[in-house]
């Protein structure tokens, strides 16, 4: 785990050490958003900074990846790690407000990265105003047009942390789509109308799907519609009724009815369909997208395997460790590829909950929580910040104490 670099000093314990005539512990940070609490760029910063208090400043070589998993944060993420650029755009939020939004330009200059959350999150709405029934995802199409507009090849979009359930229709409306009823009136924005749908017109259909790939960062496997459909899933932390819910479910039913017989495009049971309210299976019948993991996509996208190799130890994060993190978080993204790679892996979260031997199975080191002892789950997020930092810093020394006994089984052994 160690290299060679220059001598440094800790203190572990009451002993005083010189580390070593090899020195330093390379460690890639790379956790995400602990949501409610820190983004994933503010808790890469307070782990270095906890590293670097807790060890000093000679024992690690850090290096700071901050990432997401297609949720609230992927543009910053991919910006950040590939040098990008933040463009700032107006767009209408969930209830056809006008706001201040924004998407992304990775590196290259050829990719762009969209964030449903930037124009048709959840948290852009109060409590009261959550009801999937009229919630729409037109500013989400406004951003891709946009983006299409800036003349790129690929489009990644990120579908996390959505407040609809229009089956994508509002998007596809921004985009030149009519969706119509019987009597040939164009139907109002929501999931709660999806049921009276008759005919897709696609003759102002704007969107170059010939010039632009479109890859869509999804999490979540889930179908269109039924007991694992979008609204029976997703509907209720929406703010759906149990009445509402049904209304939702049977309006995706009637939308993939229409999409199935006017495009000969089946997507109902496509695994993610039913992502974001079912903006997935849209974006895979009318852009023609690939939905796949959205940590792979992000993990790709900033060269993580090439951090890798050369690269000691891994330590990465998010709000809540449990038996799902390995099924599509970004956590079990990062685990699966640096296990794979032989670097072990440290996770810090706000909470370890549940049987976590999955994890280790699949390779995971350690994992700790930021909670030292009884507190409020309102003071842990409050203060996420500094329990995390003076977590890393112990976790810091403790990899040094390690790193130490590992040099002094050398040793003997010489």
């Amino acid at each position: 785990m160690t290299h060679a670099g220059t001598n440094a000093t800790l203190i572990v314990g009451k002993v005083k050490v010189s580390l070593f005539e090899r020195m330093a512990i390379r460690v890639l940070v790379c956790p995400d958003s602990f949501k409610g609490s820190l983004t994933s760029v503010e808790a890469a910063e307070a782990i270095v900074r906890g590293i670097r208090i807790g060890a000093g400043e000679n024992c690690f070589e850090v290096t700071s990846l901050p990432l997401a998993d297609g949720g609230e944060g992927t543009v910053d993420a991919l910006v950040r790690a590939t040098g990008g650029v933040i463009r700032h755009t107006r767009a209408h939020d969930p209830l056809g407000r006008e706001i201040d939004s924004f998407y992304g330009l990775i590196g290259d200059g050829k990719t762009a990265v969209v964030e449903m959350a930037a124009a048709s999150g959840l948290t852009l709405l109060s409590q009261s105003e959550r009801d999937p029934l009229v919630t729409s995802t037109y500013g989400t199409g406004e951003l891709l047009m946009a983006a299409a507009n800036e003349g790129v090849q690929e489009i990644i979009v990120g579908i996390g942390g959505s407040a609809t359930n229009d089956a994508g229709y509002g998007a596809l409306r921004a985009l030149g789509a009519r969706f119509l009823d019987k009597n040939g009136n164009e139907l109002p924005d929501g999931g709660g109308f999806l049921a009276e749908l008759e005919q897709i017109d696609l003759s102002g259909f704007a969107f170059p799907i010939d010039k632009v790939k479109v890859v869509v960062a999804c999490d979540v496997r889930n179908p269109l519609y039924g007991p694992m459909g979008a609204a029976a899933v997703f509907g209720p932390q929406k703010g759906a009724s149990v009445e509402a819910v049904e209304r939702l479910d049977n309006g995706l039913r009637r939308w993939a009815e229409v999409v199935k017989e006017q495009t000969g495009k089946d997507v109902a049971n496509l695994p993610g369909a039913g992502a974001a309210g079912g903006l997935g299976a849209a974006l895979a019948a009318f852009l023609n997208a690939e939905l796949r993991s959205g940590i792979d996509i992000v993990l790709d996208a900033v060269g993580f395997d090439r951090y890798l190799s050369d690269t000691d130890l891994v330590i990465t994060g998010e709000g809540k460790l449990d038996e799902q993190t390995g099924f599509g978080k970004a956590v079990g993204g990062v685990l699966k590829r640096a296990s794979g790679a032989g670097v072990p892996v440290i996770a810090l979260a706000g909470s370890c909950a549940g049987d976590l031997r999955n994890l280790y199975d699949e390779g995971l080191t350690a994992a700790f929580s930021i909670v030292p002892g009884p507190m409020t789950v309102a003071y842990a997020m409050s203060h996420a910040q500094e329990l995390l930092m003076s977590l890393a810093a112990n976790v810091s020394r403790l990899v040094v104490a390690g790193s130490l006994h590992t040099l002094r089984t050398e040793r003997c052994c010489r």
